[in-house]
């Protein structure tokens, strides 16, 4: 079989997988182009143009641009204005949202998965989700911790030196 028809076979092989076998059809997509590896160099740059190879200035760099980037001067704003009246939320909604959750996914900080709150259904999860949206909901209040995100800075180009996108 030759290098193309191989290919190709590989390519329907992949089409048909994509729907029913995400996890194989990866593999497959790997096994086709190869893993690829990026190096990083090391270092970035600072606002001020200066190169910095410091591990740690590195970080701190990364997390400067991070907070300028999504910068919030807004006051309070874990507080919402109730103007509405509406029914409560009802227990098999959340339910019904549980059950619609992707599986695999990556976890938060808390380390809950999709999988994990399905299986504590038995101890009463979803009653518990329920009575807290609805208190949300009643309020208006939305809890600090609910409120907070988290950013993890990934390069998207081998041997970035800058936070920055170029514009190009």
């Amino acid at each position: 079989m030759s290098k193309e028809n191989y290919i190709n076979e590989k390519c329907k092989e992949i089409e048909q997988q994509r729907k029913h076998a995400p996890q194989t059809m990866y593999r497959n997509i790997e096994e086709i182009i190869g893993k690829r590896t990026f190096l990083s160099t090391g270092c970035l740059k600072a606002m001020n143009g200066d190169i910095i190879i410091d591990k740690e200035k590195i970080l701190e760099r990364w997390a400067e641009y991070i907070r300028e980037l999504f910068k919030d001067d807004r006051k309070d704003h874990n507080i919402m204005k109730n103007n509405f009246a509406g029914p409560p939320i009802m227990k098999e909604e959340v339910e019904t949202a549980i059950k619609k959750m992707k599986h695999g996914k990556a976890t938060g900080p808390e380390n809950i998965s999709v999988e994990l709150i399905e299986a504590l259904e038995d101890f009463g999860i979803g009653r518990k989700a329920t009575n807290l949206l609805n208190e949300i909901y009643d309020t208006g209040q939305i809890p600090t911790d609910l409120s907070r995100s988290m950013f993890i800075a990934l390069p998207k180009k081998p041997g970035a030196t800058e936070c920055e996108q170029s514009a190009s």
